[in-house]
C-alpha cells in the first residue's frame, strides 16, 4: 500500500522570493524574482532575464500562488504575454522588502557611509583619523537616518559638513604633486603659498620640477584652472593624508612632528588613574562610616554597594577585569580600563584600513 505524502494546509509557497510589485487599472499584479537580482537587472549589471526571475508567470499574490487572469493583464497591458508584462513590472514595479532585509541594509549602508566618513576625515589637534565606533557614536548624536535613495559617498559628505558645525573634525588634506617648467616654477611657488597648502617636499632637478604638498580638497579643481596660467599640471597622491601615532604614515620631509604628545596622554592617563584612585578610596571610607552593606569584587578590587553589585558584575569593566584576573594580570580601574578598551576597538578598527 502505497502512502501519499501529506503537506501541511497552512504552507505559503514561493515565499522565499523577491516579490516585485505594480499596481494597474486598480488590479494588482506581481512576479516572483530571486533574490537580490532585481537590483542587478535594473543597473544593468544581469542582463539574463532567467536569472532574474523565478518563473516568466505574472501573480495576483506570490505568497499565496494566485495566478493573475488573463482578462486583467489584457485590460491592463494590452497583452497576454507573460514576458513582455514580466519586462514592464520588473522595470516599473516596486520592491517589496520585508523587515528584517530592509534593516540589514540601511545598517550596511549605515556602516559604509561611517567608513567613508572615516577615510575622509581627520581629528584638526592630532591629525589622525577617528575610529569607526567613533563616527558611528558621532552620527548617532546628530540623529543620522539613512536614506536608501542616495549615494553612500552622497551622504558621508552632507554627514560631514554637519558634524564640522558641532565636533572638532575636519576634512583630510588632499596630498598632491605639482609641477611645472623651470622657468616658471617661481610662480607655482608663489601659487602654492596663496593657496596656504602645507609643503612636503620639493624636487627642483630636471626640465619639469615639482613640488608635494597638502591642500584642501575643495580648491582642487580651481587649482586645476590656475595651474594652465604657468602651464603646470596637479598630481593626487592621496586623497587623505593622515597622521597616526606621532609621525605621519607617509615620510614627510622638511616638515617638524611634535614627538611631545604621547609623554602629555600618558600624563593625562595618570592623573586621572590617580583621580579615580583617590575617588574611590574616598567613597570607600564615605561607605564604611556609614555603615552600607558593600561587597567586594576580587576582580576589580573595588567595594560595591550590595543592591548594585549584580549590575557591576554585567559591566564592561568587571568583564574586562575578569578576563585580566584568569589571564594572571593585576585589575585597571574603571578609567584605566576604558581606555584600555577604546585603545583595543581602535587598532581593530584600524586594522581592516589602509590611510
Amino acid at each position: 500500500m502505497s502512502r501519499t505524502l501529506v503537506q501541511p494546509v497552512g504552507q505559503k509557497r514561493l515565499t522565499n522570493v523577491a516579490v516585485v510589485r505594480l499596481r494597474k487599472h486598480g488590479q494588482r499584479f506581481e512576479i516572483a524574482c530571486f533574490p537580490n537580482k532585481v537590483i542587478s537587472w535594473r543597473t544593468r549589471v544581469e542582463k539574463d532575464l532567467d536569472e532574474v526571475l523565478q518563473s516568466h508567470t505574472v501573480y495576483s499574490n506570490v505568497s499565496k500562488g494566485v495566478l493573475a487572469k488573463s482578462k486583467e493583464l489584457i485590460k491592463a497591458f494590452g497583452t497576454d504575454d507573460q514576458t513582455k508584462i514580466c519586462i514592464e513590472i520588473l522595470e516599473k514595479g516596486e520592491l517589496q522588502v520585508s523587515g528584517k532585509e530592509r534593516e540589514a541594509q540601511l545598517s550596511s549602508q549605515f556602516r559604509d557611509i561611517a567608513t567613508i566618513v572615516m577615510e575622509k576625515t581627520i581629528n584638526p589637534d592630532t591629525r589622525r583619523p577617528y575610529t569607526i565606533t567613533m563616527i558611528e557614536r558621532l552620527m548617532h548624536e546628530i540623529h543620522f537616518a539613512v536614506d536608501p535613495n542616495l549615494t553612500s559617498k552622497e551622504q558621508a559628505l552632507k554627514v560631514i559638513k554637519k558634524l564640522i558645525e558641532h565636533f572638532p573634525i575636519k576634512r583630510a588634506p588632499l596630498r598632491v604633486r605639482f609641477t611645472a617648467p623651470k622657468p616658471n616654477f617661481a610662480g607655482l611657488m608663489e601659487k602654492v603659498a596663496e593657496w596656504n597648502a602645507t609643503v612636503i617636499s620639493k624636487d627642483q632637478s630636471g626640465t619639469q620640477p615639482s613640488i608635494v604638498c597638502e591642500i584642501e580638497p575643495s580648491i582642487l579643481h580651481s587649482c586645476e584652472e590656475r595651474l594652465k596660467d604657468v602651464q603646470g599640471r596637479v598630481e593626487v597622491l592621496s586623497v587623505s593624508a593622515h597622521a597616526e601615532g606621532g609621525p605621519s604614515v607617509e615620510r614627510r620631509e622638511n616638515v617638524e612632528v611634535p614627538q611631545a604628545a604621547p609623554a602629555k596622554e600618558s600624563d593625562a592617563v595618570a592623573e586621572i588613574s590617580e583621580a579615580v584612585q583617590k575617588q574611590s578610596i574616598s567613597t570607600e571610607s564615605q561607605g564604611n562610616a556609614q555603615g552600607k552593606q558593600q561587597r567586594r569584587c576580587k576582580e576589580c578590587d573595588v567595594l560595591v554597594d550590595d543592591k548594585l553589585y549584580r549590575e557591576h558584575c554585567k559591566s564592561g569593566w568587571h568583564k574586562h577585569n575578569y578576563t585580566r584576573h584568569k589571564n594572571g594580570l593585576p585589575p585597571l580601574s574603571q578609567e584605566e580600563c576604558m581606555v584600555e578598551m577604546e585603545l583595543a576597538d581602535s587598532k581593530k578598527d584600524l586594522k581592516d584600513y589602509d590611510f
